[in-house]
């Protein structure tokens, strides 16, 4: 299955999770997940939509090895970060506890970014 469609499918998933976190926070008047919620929707939904749009409309051909690892770590950072915020703002686990776990999948995300960042400035350098 093509990159473009994994992260549509994904996105998909998370828009399920997130508007039904939302119905459940409408219909108990109890908005404390509203956090949650909308990192659910924006990380999840939201940003994986827009990786399988700029996958399937700008890159021809993406460095597969790359290409999964972004993929893998979107997912897992996405998971963990809406996991997280879900348990804390519900208030099932305490803030200590969820600092490290919350802080792994920004550090991560900052990685990917900064690894794809020096991979496109060396190969600008061998063209030249």
């Amino acid at each position: 299955m093509n990159l473009d469609k994994r992260y549509l499918i994904w996105a998909l998933g998370f828009a399920a999770v997130g508007l039904a976190l939302g119905i459940y926070m409408a219909a108990s008047h109890n908005h404390a997940e509203l956090v949650a919620h909308a990192h659910i929707l924006l990380i999840g939904f939201v940003l994986s939509f827009v990786y399988g749009i700029i996958h399937r409309l700008w890159l021809e051909k993406p460095s597969r090895a790359v290409a999964n690892i972004q993929f893998v770590l979107h997912q897992a950072a996405a998971i963990t970060v809406s996991v997280g915020l879900f348990l804390l703002y519900g208030g099932f686990v305490p803030e200590s506890k969820l600092d490290p776990v919350l802080t792994c999948p920004v550090v991560s995300s900052e990685g990917t970014l900064f690894s794809r960042a020096s991979t496109k400035e060396l190969s600008r350098e061998k063209e030249a």
